[in-house]
């Protein structure tokens, strides 16, 4: 953690609880990126709710290539990532979201905020499921 940078990690988290509290606010909804990307790609969702799932969707990809094009990186952390590495990552994260009933966003931060027991166990065992994943592949690699 030699870049670890507390007050961007302090605005950044100011800006998704924010986000997700506004979200729900003006809404009703909870923001969950998974729950969206589903609907997104459901057959029983209406237009107008594919609607405002896609913008919101493209506004996340969006946000990151302009934060990353005004705020220069030292490297990515995939970019020495086998790309097979990478497919299999995202799978499994697919599984685990379909199999969570959730994401890390909408269990993490919108769930816990609401004081959801299933969104507290869900969080602790996906932590703990990447810190131990962290620790075999830097430590016992």
């Amino acid at each position: 953690m030699e870049n670890f940078t507390p007050y961007s990690a302090l605005f950044g988290g100011i800006l998704i609880g924010l986000g997700a509290s506004l979200f729900m606010l003006l809404n009703g909804r909870i923001a969950g990126i998974s729950g969206f990307l589903k609907g997104l790609l459901s057959n029983s969702t209406t237009a107008a709710d594919k609607s405002w799932r896609a913008a919101f969707i493209i506004g996340l990809v969006l946000s990151g290539l302009v934060y990353q094009a005004f705020v220069p990186t030292q490297g990515s952390a995939i970019e020495n990532t086998p790309p097979i590495i990478l497919i299999i990552g995202g799978l499994l994260v697919g599984f685990g979201t379909a199999m969570g009933s959730g994401c890390t966003s909408g269990h993490g931060v919108c769930g816990l905020s609401r004081f959801s027991l299933r969104s507290l166990v869900a969080t602790v065992i996906f932590l703990s499921s990447g810190i131990a994943t962290v620790y075999v592949l830097r430590h016992l690699n």
